[in-house]
């Protein structure tokens, strides 16, 4: 009787750290997406920014100010 208790409390043990680890990447795959989509936005309004630069540039004939 000992060993089927053991077998069936290792496999629960098993059971359970696969859970928590599967929790793990779960949060981190979600903190990796916030980061993702921040530094998405930052090159965004990067992006912006060059742009408006750019169009002044060419308006003022190329001249610096």
């Amino acid at each position: 009787m000992f060993w089927p208790m053991l077998a069936i409390a290792l496999g629960f043990l098993g059971i359970a750290v696969l859970g928590v680890l599967g929790i793990r990447v779960f949060l981190e795959a979600r903190r990796l997406a916030r980061q993702v989509a921040r530094a998405a936005d930052r090159i965004d309004r990067a992006a912006q920014d060059l742009e408006q630069s750019a169009t002044r540039l060419a308006r003022t004939g190329g001249t610096w100010r």
